[in-house]
C-alpha cells in the first residue's frame, strides 16, 4: 500500500523521502530485519534515519573545528592524545516511562547511537569532500575499526528507586548508567581509550566531549598534578568550546594555575538563534541532504560493536551496580576512568561567562 500510494510517480518533479526515528532495532538482527523491510519499499537515498544528536550545533561544528584549524591537525592523534571522553548526564530518572525504558536501557537509548555518532566525528579521517557519502564513508571506517568490547572495561549501574516504578519488573537488570571503553584499531588512534559514559538520575545535566592530551615531558614547573591540557566541547547546556591550559598565577610568585581559552556561544553569538536539532534535520530532509543521517552500513557496523555486550546484559551475565540518585554513578565507574588513564583536574571549575 505504501509503495502504491505514497511514492512519487513522476520522473520530472517531486520526491519521496521517509524519516525513520530511533530505535533502529534492539540488536544487529532486528536492525537488519528493519532495514530490509524498509529497503523493500524505498531506495537508500530516500531513507533518512534520524539521530537528533547529529543536528546539534556543537556536533555539526566538529568537522569544522578539526579540519579547518591548523593547530588541531598535528595534535589529533595517539602521539598527543591520552584519552577521549564522551559523556551524557541527566539529573532525572525515567519519570514514569520506566516500562518503555526497561526494554532498552541506557546503552541502546543513548550510547549505541548518540554517543557513538559523536565518536565517529571525533575519530574519523578527513573526508575527500563535504558530500554526504564521503563523510559517511569515513564514519563507517571508524566503526569497522572498533575492537570487541571487553567486560572488564564496562561498568553498568541502576539507580536506587528505579524499580519502584510499577511498570518496571522487580528483577530488572536494565542499566540506567553505563561507562564503556572502546578502542579503535588504526594508525591514528591505536592505544587511545575512548570512554563513552551515559546515565540517568545523576548529580548534573550535561553532555560534552573531552579530549585529554598527554603530560608535558620535562615538567619544569612541577604542575602536572594540577591537571592536563584538555579540549572540551560542551554540547549542552551552555554550548561552548574551551581549552584547559596551565598559566602563570597573577602575582609575584612563579606559580601556576589551570585556566581556559573559551568560546561560549551565549556570549559570542548574542542575539543569534541556534536552531533546534530536529529543525535542522527536517530541513536537511526537505533539501535532500543526507550528511547528518545514518546510512544502512553505518547502522549495521554500530550494532556489531554493541550487540554481543547487550546480549550478555540481557542474559544477566553482566550485572548493573546500584548507585544513589544525585551521585556520579557507581564508584566503579570512576575507577574504570582512572584505569583508562584519565587525570581529574582538582580545584578547577569551568564557569560559563556571563553577558554582563
Amino acid at each position: 500500500m505504501i509503495k502504491n500510494y505514497s511514492m512519487n510517480r513522476s520522473d520530472l518533479v517531486g520526491w519521496t523521502r521517509v524519516v525513520v526515528e530511533k530505535p533502529f532495532g534492539k540488536d544487529l538482527a532486528s536492525a537488519e530485519e528493519l532495514s530490509s523491510q524498509i529497503g523493500e519499499l524505498f531506495e537508500e537515498p530516500q531513507i533518512y534515519r534520524i539521530d537528533h544528536y547529529l543536528g546539534k550545533e556543537l556536533v555539526q561544528n566538529l568537522l569544522v573545528l578539526r579540519f579547518a584549524n591548523r593547530f588541531f591537525l598535528p595534535l589529533w592523534n595517539r602521539d598527543n592524545v591520552d584519552n577521549v571522553q564522551i559523556v551524557f548526564r541527566e539529573d532525572f530518572g525515567t519519570e514514569g516511562r520506566g516500562g518503555y525504558f526497561d526494554q532498552y536501557g541506557i546503552i541502546r537509548d543513548i550510547i549505541q547511537n548518540h554517543l557513538l555518532q559523536v565518536l565517529c566525528l571525533v575519530a574519523m579521517e578527513k573526508p575527500v569532500s563535504l558530500t554526504p557519502e564521503h563523510i559517511r564513508d569515513e564514519k563507517v571506517k571508524v566503526l569497522q575499526s572498533v575492537v570487541p568490547i571487553k567486560d572488564e572495561e564496562v561498568v553498568l549501574g541502576q539507580y536506587e528507586g528505579y524499580k519502584d516504578d510499577p511498570t518496571v519488573p522487580d528483577n530488572s537488570n536494565t542499566p540506567t548508567f553505563a561507562s564503556v571503553i572502546l578502542h579503535i584499531h588504526n594508525e591514528r588512534w591505536e592505544g587511545v581509550p575512548f570512554i563513552l559514559k551515559a546515565g540517568k538520575a545523576l548529580g548534573s545535566r550535561k553532555a560534552d566531549i573531552r579530549v585529554q592530551l598527554k603530560n608535558v615531558p620535562g615538567d619544569i614547573f612541577k604542575c602536572q598534578n594540577q591537571g592536563r591540557n584538555e579540549i572540551v566541547i560542551r554540547l549542552q547546556p551552555s554550548e561552548a568550546i574551551y581549552m584547559k591550559l596551565t598559566v602563570k598565577q597573577p602575582g609575584l610568585e612563579m606559580s601556576t594555575a589551570q585556566s581556559e581559552l573559551d568560546l561560549s556561544y551565549r556570549q559570542r553569538y548574542q542575539g543569534v538563534v541556534i536552531p533546534e536539532a530536529y529543525e535542522r534535520l527536517i530541513l536537511d530532509t526537505i533539501k535532500g541532504d543526507q550528511q547528518h543521517f545514518v546510512r544502512r552500513d553505518e547502522l549495521k557496523a554500530a550494532w556489531e560493536i554493541f550487540t554481543p555486550l547487550l546480549h550478555r546484559i540481557d542474559k544477566g551475565e553482566v550485572k548493573s551496580l546500584p548507585y544513589k540518585p544525585g551521585s556520579r554513578g557507581p564508584a566503579e565507574a570512576d575507577e574504570l576512568l582512572e584505569k583508562a588513564g584519565y587525570v581529574q583536574t582538582h580545584g578547577y571549575l569551568w564557569i560559563p561567562p556571563t553577558l554582563a
